[in-house]
């Protein structure tokens, strides 16, 4: 008999020993065991942004993570619980306006998850979360009620007291599965959740503003550095007499709901690529410094954000500061900008609109300059009309920002729209390379080349053979497409990394915040891979008119004049007139390491409706999902394993006295 129980024993622990063995050879750390409980998702988070009056954007309602299960949205959703909620893009804006008009939908919002991926209906219309006027309050006319983007829902300038996130197209079709799991389970008892790690500083610590944020060292300024560049370069210390300045302007940033998933190919990487691809045609052209004005282009960031870079341009300007060295801005006789010129194409015509800053001699001069430019190009399919004279007046850009400063301020800004908007998505990240295409951007770039050009020889009678040969570079803009607006090859690309190392691959176009202290000659780690590039590109095509030494170079160049281009790669000197230009509020100042909000500025009409717009720290910001029992089947577990060990004993006893008995026997 013993020797029976001995052979059950022995068989019941060889059956333990390969059990757990079996599970130590799958799980031989601690990391190994949270992996199998939890899933990591990938996605792009909406963080929390602050001004002076308060905070826009998304964090968690508190310190801690939330945790909700997943639910699919539809139409008619309600929610007895906080959940995580799991939208589809075409009905993301119905989602957000039910948030705004329901505060008991608002209330058991746990997080949003945002599908990515191109599977949207036909019927779609679009989707801008910025306003139906960005940025009226900055507008130099009375009409701020006009709509510009009409479908724009605003809801990028809400505060949110949850997270919110965009998944990737890898984790999309994971999260989906999830949701419709869960769906099945509603009579069980497990269900699969969302952890959002999305724990803002500012949340932390209370400081729900700019100013006492910036005071306690949890955010830091939104900003960074726009560029400027002169064609051909300004020789400062000449004795030549200066010549009247043409300004043409693009911009480099866009905004979008979630901060790394920030391209703008429309608005405005189309009208910045354009400028790039004119100043390229324009340096192969002989004698430029032989004419009677000069040429100069700025590339401003952090224009979404109140026209942080044109207004900190123009400030400088003002002061004459190292960074604007040789520029004057009483010099300065017009401003053209490229804006949204990515979507031109009508009906086999390319079809542009010219709205002007306003009626004076100098900007028909620049019309009329525009006009010969459209003619020049007859064979091409290009057209060029005025804005209509029912527009309130220019749309949403940086020329706002000058003639908010100078009313008198002569010029236009071209785009591809007339009364409204083109760009079906405005400030969204979905507004990608397919909302473009590249003819539209040769032919606005081919338009702005040869008018500059007429411009800089006074209207006087050009050759057209001279005007032929000022060309676009299709493949140019073709290559630049693919660095600035995809992952593949994204910044990895031939162009960019003739000019720098960067840090990323994929772009993003988001103006981020400003680190350190602002300078005309930053520390190259401060200034983001983009503003880098179009530096770079900027001095180097400036330059080629000029004899340059091409001395190696890795940091400063001996000769006046000269700067170091490609450093981050074999850098060579070059004479050139490109510097860069913080941009940040003007209504900031850094000292000692640290950020203090000024008094409004009396010489910038736009500082009494400066936002001063700041990023919240982080310190982690993460997704995952992992399942879990309700509460309920933990108690009665529970309650079953005590009935068990109970039993168990009672067993045991009995066992015990039947065992001892038939061993007396024995």
């Amino acid at each position: 008999m013993k020797f029976y129980f001995m052979l059950v024993g022995l068989f019941l622990l060889s059956q333990c020993v390969r059990e757990i063995s079996g599970q130590a050879k799958s799980m031989e750390s601690v990391p190994d065991l949270q992996n199998s409980m939890y899933r990591v998702v990938d996605g792009v988070p909406c963080v929390r942004l602050l001004n002076l009056s308060g905070e826009i954007g998304c964090a968690n309602p508190g310190r801690d993570k939330v945790v909700a299960p997943v639910v699919r949205y539809q139409t008619g959703l309600d929610l007895a619980r906080p959940s995580a909620i799991l939208v589809s893009l075409d009905r993301m804006g119905e989602l957000f306006d039910r948030i705004s008009k329901d505060p008991g939908l608002s209330k058991n919002i746990g997080g949003i998850l945002v599908e990515s991926g191109t599977g949207i209906p036909n019927e779609f219309k679009g989707f801008s979360p910025d306003r139906k006027f960005p940025l009226a309050e900055f507008s130099p006319y009375q009409s701020i009620n006009y709509e510009w983007n009409p479908i724009g829902t605003g809801i990028l300038w809400n505060t949110y007291t949850f997270p919110i996130f965009l998944l990737t197209n890898d984790s999309t079709p994971i999260m989906k599965k999830i949701a419709k799991e869960n769906e099945k389970k509603t009579e069980g008892h497990t269900s699969n959740m969302a952890e959002f790690d999305l724990v803002m500083q500012t949340t932390k610590y209370g400081t729900h503003n700019s100013e006492s944020c910036l005071k306690e060292g949890t955010c830091l300024p939104l900003g960074g550095y726009s560029v400027w560049s002169s064609l051909p370069p300004i020789h400062i210390s000449s004795s030549k007499q200066v010549k009247p300045t043409i300004l043409t302007v693009a911009s480099m940033d866009s905004g979008s709901l979630f901060r790394d998933k920030n391209l703008g190919s429309e608005s405005p990487i189309s009208g910045l690529i354009a400028l790039l691809a004119a100043v390229d045609s324009l340096s192969r052209v002989d004698a430029l410094g032989e004419l009677s004005k000069q040429l100069v282009f700025a590339v401003f960031t952090g224009e979404t954000w109140g026209y942080l870079g044109s207004r900190r341009f123009l400030l400088e300007l003002d002061l004459q500061s190292e960074a604007v060295r040789g520029l004057d801005s009483k010099l300065i006789e017009m401003v053209i900008e490229i804006g949204s010129v990515g979507r031109a194409f009508n009906q086999g015509t390319e079809t542009f609109f010219a709205h002007t800053t306003g009626v004076s001699s100098a900007t028909n001069a620049t019309l009329n300059a525009l006009k010969r430019a459209e003619v020049s190009l007859g064979s091409q399919n290009i057209s060029v009309s005025l804005a209509s004279t029912s527009n309130p007046g220019i749309p949403p850009s940086s020329s706002m920002a000058f003639v908010k400063k100078n009313s008198s301020t002569s010029g236009f800004v071209l785009e591809d729209f007339d009364a409204a908007f083109s760009n079906k998505f405005y400030h969204s990240h979905l507004d990608d390379p397919s909302n473009i295409n590249s003819s539209s951007i040769v032919a606005a770039a081919s338009l702005v080349a040869r008018t500059l050009y007429i411009l800089v020889n006074e209207n006087k009678n050009i050759r057209s053979s001279v005007l032929d040969s000022i060309s676009i570079n299709a493949s140019l803009v073709e290559e630049m497409l693919s660095c600035l607006l995809q992952c593949d090859p994204g910044l990895s690309c031939e162009l960019v990394k003739k000019y720098i190392t960067p840090s990323a691959t994929c772009p993003v176009h988001y103006v981020g915040v400003v680190l350190g202290e602002p300078s005309s000659t930053p520390y190259i780690g401060y200034v983001n891979d983009v503003s880098r590039f179009v530096w770079n590109f900027l001095a180097d095509k400036s330059s080629a008119l000029e004899k340059n030494s091409r001395s190696a170079c890795s940091q400063d160049c001996s000769n006046k004049g000269e700067v170091c281009i490609k450093a981050e790669t074999k850098g060579i000197c070059v004479t050139s007139t490109t510097r860069y230009v913080p941009a940040y509020s003007t209504r900031l100042k850094y000292g000692s390491g640290v950020w203090t909000v000024l008094p409004p500025n009396s010489s910038d009409p736009m500082a009494k409706i400066d936002p001063v717009w700041t990023e919240s720290n982080w310190d982690n910001i993460g997704l995952r999902v992992y399942e879990v029992q309700e509460a309920s089947l933990d108690r009665l577990i529970l309650l079953a394993g005590i009935a068990a060990t109970v039993l168990a004993y009672i067993a045991i006893a009995i066992a015990k006295t039947f065992i001892t008995k038939a061993l007396k026997r024995d």
